[in-house]
């Protein structure tokens, strides 16, 4: 039995030994803000109010309308493809203003289905061959009515059949309210 209690005390000194000492906790470092100070007694003077003087407002007159060089520049490219291509009945209508969705909207014929097909791909090519990136081509395979988007300008060509039917000029014309006053005369 007195070996046995050799035995526990031999233990726990080697338990005791091998657990590391306890370090006092160490102290926070100063914080580096200043002391607050100590708030005075005396009221201060509440700070005077500014009144905004208003000016007279003057409606500013609307800029004129200016046609960006760049847009000019498609539009131009654009007409002389379609004429170099032998597109039939080019109408341009301006749009500026009217619509946020283009500026020019270009109405053009084709003889036939492949003509028209033509037409729409050889000015895509031109319009990617200028510097105006690759633009998107809708209808081509079909041929009835092929659009392409230029941006700024969109393109329509159509065989001459669906132009009637469609009738894009009517629909965005100026001329058209005073047309159809006209008509019911």
């Amino acid at each position: 039995m007195r070996i046995d209690r050799e035995r526990r005390t031999n233990l726990k000194t080697a338990r005791s030994a091998r657990k590391p000492a306890k370090k006092p906790a160490a102290k926070k470092p100063a914080s580096k803000k200043p002391a607050p100070a100590k708030k005075s007694t005396a009221k201060k003077a509440a700070p005077a109010k500014k009144y905004a003087v208003k000016k007279a407002v003057r409606p500013k007159k609307a800029a004129p309308k200016r046609v960006a060089p760049r847009e000019i520049e498609v539009l131009s490219r654009i007409l002389q493809s379609l004429d170099d291509d032998k597109a039939e009945d080019i109408v341009t209508i301006d749009l500026q203003g009217r619509s946020s969705l283009c500026d020019a909207i270009v109405v053009a014929n084709g003889r036939s289905s492949r003509h028209v097909a033509s037409i729409a791909d050889h000015l895509a090519r031109r319009l990617k061959e200028a510097g105006y990136g690759t633009r998107p081509v809708d209808g081509l395979a079909q041929g009835d009515w092929v659009l392409v988007d230029a941006g700024d300008v969109i393109v329509h060509v159509f065989r001459p059949e669906v132009r009637a039917y469609y009738d894009l000029e009517g629909m965005w014309s100026v001329d058209e309210p005073a047309r159809a006053r006209a008509a019911t005369r």
